[in-house]
């Protein structure tokens, strides 16, 4: 916390979510703040703008990747289960431990980069499991739980819900929502998913609704938070609205943009 010219104590801390590899921007995210927070999905499996990077087109080409996000994007999820079914049946070795391998690769990179204190919660392309082992003394996981920073209260959920992605962190609506329940009220809501509002979950890119949560829509009305954060919607229709006394606020697409979101009181 710094002194104002007047004397008094100020906090200020960065908000990143949706990092999927930037590991270079992520060391500089912190610089002039108390701390930082992020949202999750630290992990890159598939870069959507540069299909060269990421754990997929490393493992089957630029080529394939190229026709997994034509497929996604399509939503031929079916389809793109199929392609993806295809190439896996051509490689030697365990899925399961090249996946694990690849995603190790990358959160020790991640981890590493992490100023202190840094709160994190996990995105929905994350491997929960596999946190407690890189997270440092400076670096806090929660989710479903509580902190307080500069007098202020945190509360966070990590994840994201059910969708025909099947990405490797997404769970059912009714534990989503005993996650929402147990942090309570807060003076600010950090999540990885959106609340459930059209211009929130829209992706312009994508041209597609991603998954937001009615639960969190429920709790910010209830509870009245002053903010509410959030990413994974990487190009939302609207990045920052109201919803009664909450500011709402999409974070953004950290691993395009390098740039954090400040929040200062």
């Amino acid at each position: 916390m710094a002194p104002t010219p007047s004397g008094d104590t100020r906090t200020r801390v960065h908000v990143i979510s949706d990092v999927h590899g930037n590991a270079r921007d992520l060391a500089r995210a912190g610089d002039g703040a108390d701390a930082l927070i992020c949202l999750g999905d630290l992990v890159l499996f598939l870069d959507y703008a540069d299909h060269s990077r990421g754990i997929f087109p490393d493992l089957f080409g630029v080529e394939n990747a190229d026709r997994l996000v034509e497929l996604r994007t399509a939503r031929r999820f079916a389809e793109a289960r199929e392609l993806g079914a295809r190439l896996w049946a051509g490689v030697d070795g365990d899925r399961a431990e090249l996946i694990e391998g690849a995603v190790r690769r990358q959160y020790a990179e991640m981890f590493a980069a992490f100023p202190t204190p840094t709160y994190a919660t996990y995105g929905n392309v994350d491997m929960p499991p596999l946190w407690s082992e890189y997270a440092a003394p400076g670096t806090t996981v929660l989710d479903g739980e509580r902190v307080e920073i500069g007098g202020r209260v945190f509360g966070f959920v990590g994840g994201g819900l059910r969708t025909p992605m099947r990405t490797p962190y997404e769970i059912g609506d009714e534990e989503y929502a005993a996650k929402i329940e147990a942090v309570g009220e807060v003076d600010v809501l950090c999540t990885h998913i959106p609340p459930e509002v059209p211009e929130l979950v829209y992706d312009t890119v994508a041209r597609r609704f991603e998954r937001g949560s009615r639960a969190l829509l429920d709790a910010i009305r209830r509870t009245r938070p002053r903010y509410a954060l959030f990413g994974h919607v990487h190009q939302p229709l609207v990045r920052r609205m109201r919803i009664g006394a909450t500011e709402c606020v999409n974070v953004g697409h950290f691993a395009s943009t390098g740039k954090p979101w400040a929040l200062e009181w």
